[in-house]
């Protein structure tokens, strides 16, 4: 019984429906980012929601992937995890992943998603398919 009664809130966050950003956007689409501070980025840069609470996606360089922490429309990465290549463009990268990583709201309007924080910095993207 004791088991059973440990058990129970697992179970129940597991039936909990998904409310974070994961739930609002495309789950088939791939957004590429298109801008950073209202300037044009010119690198790819990419972003998904495929799976409920959790976006990948690929930077400049590398692979990327996170949980997402708070519901919508806030925006919160947590165990951001990065593959370690090394390419021409890794400070590109550094900027796109700090700017994510610092982002804390997020409004999905058909094939755009921006991401914005409280000091003012955006992140728009567009779906790619």
């Amino acid at each position: 019984m004791l088991r059973l009664f440990l058990a129970l809130p697992l179970f129940l966050a597991a039936c909990q429906p998904d409310e974070t950003a994961s739930a609002y956007a495309n789950p088939l689409a791939v957004y590429r980012l298109t801008e950073i501070d209202h300037g044009a980025f010119s690198f790819r840069a990419t972003i998904q929601f495929a799976e409920a609470q959790k976006v990948t996606g690929e930077g400049p360089c590398n692979i990327y992937s996170a949980r997402l922490a708070t519901p919508y429309p806030w925006f919160e990465l947590a165990d951001l995890t990065v593959t370690e290549r090394a390419c021409p463009s890794l400070r590109q990268e550094q900027m796109f992943l700090d700017a994510l990583a610092g982002m804390n709201f997020a409004e999905v309007s058909g094939p755009t998603l921006i991401l914005t924080n409280d000091v003012g910095r955006e992140m728009v993207f567009e779906a790619a398919n």
